[in-house]
C-alpha cells in the first residue's frame, strides 16, 4: 500500500496533506524518516510513527456531521490557539474533515477517519455540490448575480461558475443561495470580495444530499447509512 493512502486511510488526515507531511520528514517508516512520495509499505508488518506517535489502521470507520460554529478553526492543532471543531467532538478515534470552513463560516462540515471515502468526496470528478447560506448589506443587483454565476475573474483569472439565488431581501441585508460544485480556498468569499460586497453571514448547508437537519450549533451526529450511500455510493 501506498504510505500516503495508508496514513489517509489511518485518519491522520487527507492525502494531500499526508503528502506534505511525508515530505516535511515527519514520518518514519520502522523508525526511519521517509521523505519519497509514493513510497510502497507493507501495511500489516510495517511500523508507522508521525512524530513518534504509532500509526495504525482502524478497525471500523466513523461518519460524523457537524454543525461547526463561527469562531472555531477546522485543524486539529491551530497555531493561534484558538478552538477547533475537535473540541467539539467527544471521540477516541482520530478524524479528520472533508474539506474545511474558515474561522469565520459556518455550518455542515463532515468528518471521517475513512481516507479512501473522503478522497471519492473531495475527489473534483464526483463534482458534489456545495450549498451555502450568504447575508450581505445592502440590496444586490441582477446584474451583480449575473456576474457570479458566470464566474468572476480574479487577477485575470475567471473563477468557475456558481448557481446563485435570491432568498429574501429585508432590514437592510439580502440572503442568497450559492451552489458551487468546487473547493477553491475561500471561494465563496473571494467571489463576493470580486464584485465588492462584504459577506456578514456564511453558513454550509448541504453537502451532495446531506443537510444539517436541525442540527444545532455544535451539535454533531453519525450519517445515515442513507447518507453515505447518496454521497458517493458506498454500502
Amino acid at each position: 500500500m501506498r504510505l500516503n493512502k495508508f496514513l489517509s486511510n489511518s485518519g491522520v488526515a487527507s492525502r494531500r496533506k499526508c503528502d506534505l507531511l511525508i515530505k516535511e520528514g515527519r514520518v518514519c517508516v520502522n523508525g526511519k524518516p521517509v521523505t519519497e512520495l509514493g513510497t510502497i509499505i507493507n501495511e500489516k508488518n510495517d511500523k508507522v510513527t508521525i512524530d513518534g506517535e504509532r500509526i495504525n489502521l482502524p478497525s471500523s470507520f466513523v461518519y460524523i456531521k457537524l454543525n461547526k460554529p463561527k469562531g472555531y478553526a477546522c485543524t486539529s492543532h491551530d497555531e493561534k490557539g484558538r478552538k477547533t471543531i475537535y473540541d467539539l467532538i467527544d471521540s477516541d478515534v482520530r478524524l479528520f474533515s472533508i474539506g474545511r470552513l474558515d474561522y469565520d463560516t459556518e455550518g455542515l462540515i463532515i468528518l471521517t477517519n475513512d481516507g479512501d471515502f473522503a478522497n471519492r468526496v473531495a475527489h473534483p470528478k464526483f463534482s458534489i455540490e456545495k450549498e451555502y447560506r450568504v447575508t450581505v448589506e445592502g440590496d444586490v443587483k441582477e446584474s451583480e448575480l449575473a456576474v457570479l454565476r458566470k464566474g468572476v475573474v480574479i487577477e485575470g483569472e475567471r473563477m468557475p461558475s456558481a448557481r446563485v439565488n435570491f432568498l429574501s431581501s429585508e432590514n437592510g441585508y439580502t440572503k442568497l443561495s450559492v451552489v458551487i460544485d468546487e473547493g477553491q480556498n475561500r471561494q465563496i468569499r473571494r467571489m463576493f470580495e470580486a464584485i465588492g460586497r462584504s459577506i456578514k453571514l456564511l453558513k454550509r448547508v448541504r453537502i451532495g444530499s446531506v443537510t444539517l437537519g436541525g442540527l444545532k450549533r455544535g451539535d454533531y451526529k453519525d450519517l445515515t447509512e442513507e447518507e453515505l450511500n447518496s454521497l458517493v455510493g458506498i454500502k
